[in-house]
């Protein structure tokens, strides 16, 4: 388990004593419906009615103006690669033909074959310098860019003996026993996470080697940084938690997390609270005493003197943000870190010791999370931390979170990302968006479906524990419209919210579009902004840009060799959508069509 002192310090942030702490986590599915949660005291009301002018009209369907900015030979190439990506056994065996084709057509020439083919359909170039004539474009059409050093981890192709590991389990947790003793699977690691081999298609990881490789990547997401305050006005880096610590770290705090949060959520179904969101939830003080005094947690006086010096319950009830709180370096009663296993009926501690070199791991990791957010400040980049697997995301959106607080009390810098096919994206965003309110900073997020479908549910299978993913794509859509709704109520009455709504959906773009003309919205706030991956959805990226909207293209670069395991990974990520993207090769057809027919196909300005 994680050591108290690295919890501290992972808890510990510059917000004022006695503000209340959150933490996401593993929360029950969704109250039926949608609509705002109840909304508390907060520093002040927001703004009044604002009168602004109704939000342009966008045409997804013309495609003249979707690809004004592409040469004809970037539409040839995009009718070849997405009609390639559509093909089911190409995708499949993605990366034996990447590898098979490298060694047939050798280095110079396999490498040649990329840029005219995927690597230029969907990665802007090598370096900080071969990006800018690509960025400098776009941004002539009204779009931005989330820059993304697109170098990644690949096990299956280093070679043998030379792999690096995992990395999950330290030697002191081989002594304890390792992960596989901890009770709950979801949070354990296995060896075939984050892995090439063995036919499973990862999202990205970063795979731990020693300290020296976590400042190799800070130094590299620091570049990053730097390119997108050179290279575009109001831009975004993203980064990755995975690759700034020993992942275990983020597995054992995420359980850490999601067991807290669990006991609040039983001892509120058993004060008859079961089946309210979280926001809803709110613990009786007088029972919670009970409660604890029942489980031998603590006696009545002892859990009314620690509410009492925590300024918790003073208005007879504890809600979730207030119960977060106590994972704090304030909370001095050791008794209260110990909670009741439902199935023993036995306490169990939180925490346990870890060793000097790992609580020095932990701090090293917050110290290089901070240099990462004072540079984006520094330079007016946003921050954009992206979402990873269930099973490290309660850890990295914690963390994430407390940055929020720190950062984002004068403007949005860093900005979370919620996976809306996670049963508990709902309350997330919601606990998280009070959290903000009370606490006066900036709410900013990137609303994502998500990616990493097959791997969560072939893990939950294998593991035995309950799927965390929504069970259909139509029950996803409503969850994400039901957290994207949510958010855009919160920018109408206040300034203090941002939301970037990534998504490759015509559906969703067009909800949100609505959304803001009823809602009064106006893109020139820039409280609203979406994205698309770079090689994907011009007709909806380019529409959006030319009608006035924040809208931005998510730019991975590097080096060919280096990015082919992004590449390889984007193909099975999405190729379920690139068999069902008719519609944008339909576009790409009619434009090349009419510029032959209308003697245009040579202009440089089509």
């Amino acid at each position: 388990m994680v050591p108290r002192s690295a919890v501290r310090a992972l808890c510990a942030t510059a917000a004022p004593r006695g503000a209340p702490r959150s933490v996401p986590g593993a929360t029950p599915p969704p109250a039926a419906g949608r609509g705002r949660g109840p909304r508390s005291s907060g520093p002040g009301p927001g703004p009044g009615p604002r009168s602004v002018p109704p939000p342009p009209a966008v045409d997804f369907g013309d495609p003249q103006e979707a690809f004004r900015s592409k040469s004809s030979a970037e539409l040839l190439r995009g009718l070849l690669v997405l009609g390639l990506c559509a093909v089911e056994p190409l995708v499949e065996h993605n990366r034996e033909l990447l590898q098979l084709g490298r060694r047939v057509l050798g280095r110079a020439l396999f490498e040649r074959l990329m840029k005219m083919t995927f690597y230029g359909q969907f990665v802007a170039g090598e370096d900080q310098e071969a990006i800018k004539p690509l960025i400098r474009r776009n941004r002539a059409f009204g779009v931005g860019a989330v820059l993304d050093y697109s170098v990644e981890d690949d096990l299956g192709s280093a070679p043998a003996g030379r792999q690096p590991q995992p990395s999950c389990t330290s030697a002191a947790e081989k002594e304890r026993g390792g992960a596989e003793q901890r009770e709950k699977k979801q949070h354990q690691a296995h060896r075939g996470s984050g892995s090439h081999r063995n036919g499973v298609a990862s999202p990205r990881t970063y795979f731990y080697a020693d300290e020296a490789k976590c400042d190799q990547h800070m130094e590299t997401f620091l570049r990053c940084i730097d390119a997108s305050s050179g290279s575009s006005e109001d831009g975004f880096s993203a980064i990755k938690l995975t690759a700034l610590a020993r992942p275990q770290f983020l597995l054992q705090f995420s359980e850490v997390l999601v067991k807290w949060r669990r006991f609040f959520y039983q001892m509120a179904v058993e004060q008859g609270q079961g089946g309210r969101t979280a926001l809803e939830m709110k613990l009786e003080v007088e029972k919670l005493q009970e409660a604890l005094a029942n489980l031998g947690i603590a006696t009545k006086a002892e859990s009314q003197h620690w509410l009492t010096g925590e300024n918790l319950g003073a208005s007879g009830t504890v809600d979730l943000l207030a119960w977060n709180s106590l994972i704090d370096s304030r909370s001095k009663l050791s008794k209260l870190l110990l909670i009741p296993n439902m199935k023993t009926r036995q306490l169990e501690p939180l925490f346990s010791h870890f060793t000097e070199e790992e609580d020095q791991q932990m701090k090293r990791m917050l110290q290089r999370m901070d240099i990462l957010a004072k540079r984006a400040t520094e330079t007016g980049v946003r921050l954009m931390v992206d979402a990873e697997q269930s099973y490290f995301q309660p850890a990295i959106s914690h963390l994430t979170l407390q940055m929020q607080r720190r950062f984002n009390r004068e403007r949005a810098i860093i900005f979370n990302t919620y996976q809306c096919y996670l049963k508990e994206a709902y309350n997330n965003v919601t606990v998280d968006m009070e959290l903000s309110r009370r606490e006066g900073w900036h709410f900013s997020t990137k609303l994502v479906r998500g990616a990493y479908m097959e791997q969560e549910r072939e893990r939950a299978a294998k593991f035995g524990y309950e799927d965390p993913i929504n069970p259909t794509y139509e029950k996803t859509n409503e969850m994400y419209h039901r957290c994207l709704d949510y958010i855009l109520e919160e920018i109408k009455h206040s300034q203090k919210a941002s939301v970037m709504v990534a998504s490759h959906n015509e559906d969703t773009i067009k909800f949100t579009l609505r959304r803001m003309m009823e809602l009064g919205i106006h893109p020139s706030e820039k409280k609203v902004c979406f994205g698309q991956l770079l090689g994907m959805c011009d007709q909806i990226t380019f529409p959006l840009g030319q009608a006035g909207f924040p809208v931005y293209k998510y730019v991975p670069y590097g080096p060919v060799d280096e990015v082919l395991p992004y590449l390889s990974r984007r193909a099975h990520e999405n190729r379920g959508f690139m068999q069902r993207a008719n519609q944008e090769r339909d576009l790409l057809w009619r434009e090349f069509k009419r510029r032959l027919f209308a003697g245009t196909i040579f202009s440089p300005n089509p």
